[in-house]
């Protein structure tokens, strides 16, 4: 079964409110097996709520509303629901009653427009709202399809504040449909490779992938790396584990030593694992990244136990003083050069005694440098060294974008030659 989920609110259209209800839902209908396969955000405007309704309703088995349950005029989720079905609404009682007791309890009069609150789908069931006095409504339900057959929907509508959606689903939502749906499992895997294309991954994988046809697989790019995502759903978790497992062996085969994670973890997380089991310390040296490299190790738990720490190293006279790099190598080759970035690698390891030393030294812009041995060098331009006190590698790259990008770009290249490096 697949579902879809239907953000409702206008603010969530505008650039300063965001909709983060879906993300909790999917992980609660995947953990039933349920796939999401469509998420739609709907400002508050009854003909277009409605529309989407009914789209939702022509393509998904399991569709939820989150927000627009208030008692505004603004408020339209019931009745977009109830046009979408087919249906009508009727005022409950009971609901009714526990308002008028709501606000009896802090002693001021109930507004006329509190009541909508009660209007509920026919046949569906209500469900307990402790966090506030908008309560859910869960309806299993029949349809006529476009195609003449008989499909069965499930709706369910929810409030929006996620003090009060999060625990109503998990409560009251979640428990009925687990009841209901036939049992299914999702697995997921995740393969991470570091600055390759991504075109050039999909060539290499989508040969394998689609022969696959049970298994989802998607494909993310960004932040240097590109991120394989499977998922597939079966009966059981151990035969949809072992189809994604089947998959990922095969994508590993081809891809080899490209993949530098095959369970989801960081290239930070894998560089500290694999140093830590060679017994390899590490110090890093940095000028353009300015202690960018030092934030991502130090963000792993645990990692001094690998990573001993190292200098920011912006000006000259501190890659001197701090990395014990010879002034006269900056002054005849530049302060951004494979003789620096060597010299800093070489300095750092033996100032602080680690196994390994690492440097970055680059332009990362947003203006070139105008005078001395580095003027004319392009913005972009960043060398990176490891050395290990017997041999120091030297590795230069042409970033292009920004300086935010050109400083991640740098720290991510610097991983994969010391992953590279450690295996």
């Amino acid at each position: 079964m697949i579902a879809e989920i239907i953000a409702v609110g206008s603010e969530m259209l505008t650039p300063h409110r965001q909709d983060t209800n879906s993300l909790f839902l999917t992980a609660g209908l995947n953990e039933l097996g349920v796939q999401v396969a469509f998420k739609t955000i709907v400002g508050d405007n009854i003909s277009h709520l409605t529309e989407a309704g009914r789209i939702a309703l022509g393509r998904a088995d399991i569709v939820i509303f989150s927000g627009g349950l208030g008692p505004t005029e603004d408020d339209l989720t019931r009745e977009a629901a109830a046009s979408a079905l087919g249906v009508e609404l009727h005022k409950d009682p009971d609901t009714i009653a526990s308002l008028y007791k709501r606000f009896a309890e802090r002693k001021i009069p109930m507004p006329p427009n509190n009541a909508k609150q009660a209007d509920v789908l026919e046949g569906a069931t209500l469900l307990d709202n402790r966090n506030g006095s908008a309560p859910g409504q869960y309806l299993d339900t029949v349809l006529q399809g476009a195609d003449g057959e008989s499909h069965r929907k499930i709706v369910i509508l929810l409030p929006g504040p996620p003090k009060e959606l999060k625990p109503l689903f998990t409560e009251e939502a979640r428990p009925r449909l687990a009841a209901s749906l036939p049992p299914r499992h999702i697995a997921t895997r995740m393969l991470r490779m570091a600055l390759i294309p991504e075109s050039t991954v999909d060539a290499r994988t989508a040969p394998i992938y689609k022969e696959f046809t049970d298994i989802n697989t998607t494909i993310l790019a960004g932040r240097g790396e590109i991120q394989l995502h499977f998922e597939c759903a079966k009966a059981t978790q151990e035969e949809a584990q072992a189809r994604v497992d089947e998959l990922t062996e095969k994508i590993e085969h081809e891809m080899g030593e490209d993949i530098f994670s095959a369970h989801g973890e960081s290239i930070e997380e894998v560089v500290l694992l694999t140093l830590e089991m060679r017994q390899l310390t590490l110090a890093a040296a940095e000028s353009c990244t300015g202690g960018l490299l030092a934030a991502r190790l130090t963000d792993v738990p645990n990692s001094s136990r690998t990573f001993i720490g190292g200098a920011v190293v912006y000006t000259d006279a501190l890659k001197t003083e701090f990395a014990g790099v010879d002034p006269a190598v900056i002054t005849e080759h530049g302060a951004i050069s494979a003789e620096t970035a060597r010299a800093l690698a070489e300095g750092i390891r033996r100032k602080t005694g680690a196994s390994l030393g690492l440097s970055i030294t680059g332009l990362a812009g947003p203006t070139p440098i105008s005078t001395g041995p580095d003027a004319g060098k392009p913005i972009g331009l960043v060398y990176i060294a490891l050395a290990d006190g017997e041999d120091t590698q030297v590795k230069q790259v042409n970033v292009i974008g920004d300086r935010e990008r050109v400083r991640l770009w740098a720290t991510q290249h610097a991983f994969e030659l010391l992953r590279r490096y450690s295996l």
